[in-house]
């Protein structure tokens, strides 16, 4: 590898030599140039007079011979258009400026050779070179370029189409005979290209035309678009802002069918919304079964008004639009339904269902409530569960003390001179003070003077059994709740006590005599009272 790079260096120099020796040319003649000043370009509209300046700067070491004004057009060849020598008066061959053409300065300076061209054309337009006759450096020379202008005529507008498949030319934008030519640009958010043609016009000048393609659509209508022409004799860039034009058949819509035409139902409405261009000039309504519009429904424009909903509006109904383009329909069918229940009656008559239902619940509780404590009055309360419930006796009023047992006195903690109220006998595993002394299964009773001795050895349970209770109630009993049982009742007062009213005193008596009982082992007990 090393030796291949040894064999390409000689090579390599003597390229690099002769980019060199081509760079030293360059420079010393873009040096020998500069000394030629003009200037690069010089614009003029037609009619005017334009100046062409010409000098050469540093003659030192140089000998000026003479100086010759050369006109290259675009196209042609080039040609001799004014020439000057010292020894001689200036020159002005046959060429296109001839009669136009002059030195600025009369006699002419070989160090300033400026010339003038007067009612100048388009035609005149090109490269005019000053070139000088040196001795030693030969010749110099420098270039201007004449550049006309001619502000021009820029227009532009739309096409009317039709939608379809296939581009077509929707817009053009011209700029008519100006110079230079014009620069057209498109602004628009259609789908399209742009083409654009120059033409040559009058006196040298330039038409430029562009037209925008695209496959126009319906969503094109109305779409914007706008030409911008840029030129030179211009301030600013022309804007020409434009609309689309295309035609489509109608678009139709039925609007205003909610599904909810119920018999008896006033003012349906329905709407033929069509969108069109050119605008619709028919709008017909029909019904699919050929079938007459019925005598409810009124047509007015594109509104179809059905004055009061009944079957002869159960059918499909046809909205028909055209316009110069062609025709569109669009159709819905109307279904007719019974009538609705009045939502505020129907709301009436559930609060009152609900009310009378929430009344007679509360009826039957409190009927229960009232039956469940007339029960309770009656059958008394159920004990514990124990067998050693003590019975309660009550002593006679004024009846009994004839009996001679009015006089007794109940023993066991129950004082006594009147034994008109109950002797409730405790539990022996009552939790109460003080009851300890008097729970025991015979209670020693003076009843007529004569101690009597009370048998407790039934329990509440015999008791209840024998009051001719079903099985329904005693369960009932059996599942009442703690709190309501007479063995944890908490207070030191009888539950149940069966009293005459204060006023009749008189009546305690005989209330007494008929209520009591007597029992085989001597005690006495009442027939209403509820022993438990």
């Amino acid at each position: 590898m090393a030796r291949h790079d040894d064999r390409n260096w000689p090579t390599w120099t003597k390229m690099i030599g002769l980019l060199c020796l081509v760079a030293s040319i360059l420079t010393e003649h873009e040096a020998s140039g500069q000394r030629v000043k003009v200037e690069p370009e010089v614009s003029s509209y037609p009619g005017q007079t334009v100046n062409l300046r010409c000098a050469f700067t540093d003659a030192t070491g140089v000998q000026l011979t003479m100086v010759t004004w050369i006109y290259e057009p675009k196209d042609g060849e080039r040609m001799n258009i004014a020439v000057f020598h010292p020894n001689y008066d200036p020159n002005y061959p046959e060429s296109p400026v001839k009669g136009r053409v002059s030195f600025a300065q009369n006699p002419p300076n070989l160090n300033s050779p400026s010339i003038q061209i007067s009612d100048v054309r388009m035609t005149d337009e090109g490269r005019y070179v000053c070139e000088y006759a040196t001795y030693p450096s030969g010749n110099e020379q420098g270039i201007t370029q004449l550049v006309m202008l001619a502000k021009p005529q820029n227009s532009a507008s739309t096409v009317t189409v039709v939608a379809g498949t296939k581009p077509v030319v929707v817009a053009r934008c011209e700029s008519a005979d100006g110079r230079p030519p014009a620069k057209l640009t498109w602004m628009t958010t259609a789908n399209g290209n742009s083409t654009l043609v120059e033409k040559p016009g009058a006196d040298n000048t330039v038409t430029v035309s562009s037209e925008y393609r695209m496959i126009p659509t319906a969503a094109d209508n109305g779409r914007d678009i706008s030409c911008v022409v840029n030129h030179r004799t211009q301030v600013k860039p022309e804007s020409f802002p434009m609309k689309l034009t295309v035609q489509y058949p109608p678009k139709v819509t039925i609007v205003g069918y909610d599904n909810n035409w119920y018999v008896g139902r006033t003012n349906a409405v329905l709407t033929c919304q069509a969108t069109a261009n050119p605008a619709p000039y028919s709008v017909i309504w029909k019904t699919m079964s050929g079938i007459a519009i019925p005598e409810t429904v009124q047509i007015k424009n594109n509104e179809l008004k059905v004055l009061k909903v009944d079957e002869s509006v159960n059918t499909t109904f046809i909205c028909e639009v055209m316009n110069r383009i062609g025709t569109t329909r669009d159709q819905v069918t109307a279904i007719v339904r019974e009538p609705p229940q009045n939502p505020s009656n129907a709301g009436v008559v559930a609060g009152a269902v609900i009310g009378s239902l929430l009344a007679l619940l509360l009826v039957g509780a409190l009927v229960a409530v009232l039956v469940t404590r007339s029960r309770r009055q009656q059958q008394g309360y159920r004990a514990n569960g124990s067998s050693d419930i003590k019975t309660r006796i009550f002593g006679g009023g004024k009846k009994a003390s004839k009996n001679g047992t009015g006089g007794g006195s109940v023993s066991g903690g129950v004082g006594g001179g009147n034994n008109n109220g109950p002797i409730y006998v405790y539990n022996e595993a009552s939790s109460h003070p003080g009851l300890a002394d008097k729970n025991n299964h015979h209670q020693p009773l003076t009843i007529g003077g004569r101690p009597e001795v009370v048998n407790t050895t039934p329990t509440a349970q015999d008791i209840l059994l024998s009051n001719e209770l079903d099985d329904v109630e005693r369960r009932k009993f059996d599942e009442l709740e703690e709190e309501e049982r007479y063995d944890h009742f908490g207070g030191g007062d009888p539950i149940l006590q069966l009293r005459p009213p204060h006023d009749q005193d008189d009546m305690i008596g005989d209330y007494m005599d008929d209520d009591m009982e007597s029992q085989k082992d001597g005690s006495v007990i009442s027939r209403t009272a509820v022993y438990v």
